[in-house]
């Protein structure tokens, strides 16, 4: 599963909130702090964001960017599965770094 944050452009979010709606992982709230044009702006809160993109794609000011890390560097196998013909071997590469 791919890890993500987002940064906001915090001084030109009018907090309209659809990003906190669009947000399946609840990892969005409203600062209780405002910026220079007087809105409270959305922030991030959870370290559980998956970098889906949808708070990004909602906000009509264009002010979130979201950045996606992926685990694993390109494909690579994680099962391997031979002699099917008699005996079935199953080798996994756990690669959790």
């Amino acid at each position: 599963m791919a890890q993500g944050t987002v940064s906001f452009d915090i001084e030109t979010c009018k907090g309209c909130e659809l990003c906190l709606e669009a947000c399946p992982q609840d990892s969005l709230q409203l600062s209780p702090r405002i910026n220079a044009q007087g809105y409270h702006y959305a922030v991030l809160i959870k370290d559980n964001c998956t970098g889906c993109t949808n708070c990004a794609l909602v906000c009509p000011d264009a002010v979130i960017t979201v950045y996606r890390e992926n685990r694993k560097k390109g494909k690579v196998p994680v099962a391997t599965i031979s002699n099917v013909t008699r005996d079935i071997t199953v080798t996994i590469d756990d690669e959790r770094k």
